[in-house]
C-alpha cells in the first residue's frame, strides 16, 4: 500500500521484473500472530485481496499494516485498540493507509464502536484478556455476516495460568461452538509463541451449507421419517428376510 516506507522498521526487498519492479516486506513470525499462524501451516487463513477484516487487539498497527497490504484497496481492515499509548501509533501510521479504520475502544463494549464499523468478512481476535472467546462472540454478532469467517488467537495464560494450556484451548473452543461458530481448525503457534493455538472456522453458517467442506451441524435434526421395510425374496426354506433401509 505504501512503498518505500517501513512501518516497525522492518526490512524491504524489491523484485525487479522484466515491466516493473514489486516491493515485500519481511514480516517476523515472532512479533505476529497473523504470520506465526501462518508459517505453522494452517489451510486457510481468509484473509486475502478485497477483505473487509476486523482486527481486535491492534496494538500499535504492526500486524494490521500487513493486513492492510493483504487486503489491498478493495478491502478494509478495522483496526480495535484499548490502550490510548499503542492507539497514538495506530492512528499515526493509518494516516498513510486509505483502507485502515483505527478505533480507541474497549472490544468489550462493540456497541460504543458500533457506527464505525460495517458488516465484515472476517474477524482476527488477539486480545489478553479472560475472556477471550466471550469477547469473539460479541463483537461476532453485531459486525460478522452469516457465514463469515474468524482467526482467533487463544493466549493460554491470560485465561487461566493454572491449567494445561490444551485444556484452555479445549474449553475455548467449546465456548464458541455454543455460540454459532464452527471450528474448523485449531493450530499451535509453537515455537514462535509458547502456549498460544489459533482456532479458524466460520460463523452462523447457512443450513444449506451446513455440511459441506466437511462441517457438522450442531443444530438437533429432525427424526427421519420411518421407512417400510424391504422384503427380499423368499429364500428356498420359504422363509423370508426383512430389513430397514439404511440411513446416513
Amino acid at each position: 500500500m505504501t512503498p518505500g516506507q517501513s512501518v516497525y522498521g522492518e526490512k524491504r526487498v524489491t523484485v525487479k521484473t522484466k515491466n516493473e519492479e514489486i516491493e515485500y516486506r519481511l514480516w517476523n513470525p515472532y512479533r505476529s500472530k497473523v504470520a506465526s499462524t501462518i508459517l505453522s501451516g494452517v489451510a486457510n487463513l481468509y484473509i486475502g485481496p478485497g477483505t473487509k477484516l476486523l482486527y481486535i487487539g491492534a496494538a500499535s498497527g504492526t500486524t494490521v499494516s500487513h493486513c492492510s497490504d493483504i487486503v489491498g484497496p478493495t478491502g478494509i481492515v478495522y483496526g480495535v485498540e484499548i490502550s490510548e499509548r499503542s492507539g497514538r501509533d495506530l492512528i499515526e501510521m493509518a494516516k498513510t493507509r486509505d483502507n485502515i479504520v483505527p478505533i480507541i475502544e474497549d472490544a468489550r463494549h462493540p456497541l460504543r464502536y458500533r457506527m464505525l464499523v460495517g458488516m465484515v468478512d472476517c474477524i482476527f481476535q488477539d486480545c489478553a484478556v479472560p475472556d477471550q472467546a466471550r469477547v469473539l462472540a460479541m463483537n461476532a454478532k453485531h459486525f460478522l455476516k452469516p457465514g463469515g469467517k474468524f482467526v482467533f488467537s487463544v493466549k493460554a495464560n491470560c485465561v487461566d495460568s493454572t491449567a494445561r494450556p490444551e485444556d484452555v484451548f479445549e474449553a475455548q473452543t467449546e465456548e464458541l461452538v455454543k455460540e454459532d461458530f464452527y471450528p474448523e481448525e485449531n493450530q499451535s503457534l509453537e515455537p514462535f509463541e509458547r502456549d498460544h493455538c489459533t482456532i479458524i472456522g466460520s460463523y452462523r453458517i447457512p443450513s444449506n451449507e451446513l455440511n459441506s467442506a466437511g462441517t457438522k451441524s450442531k443444530k438437533k435434526k429432525s427424526a427421519p421419517k420411518p421407512k417400510a421395510p424391504v422384503v427380499e425374496e423368499s429364500s428356498d426354506d420359504g422363509s423370508s428376510d426383512v430389513s430397514s433401509e439404511d440411513s446416513d
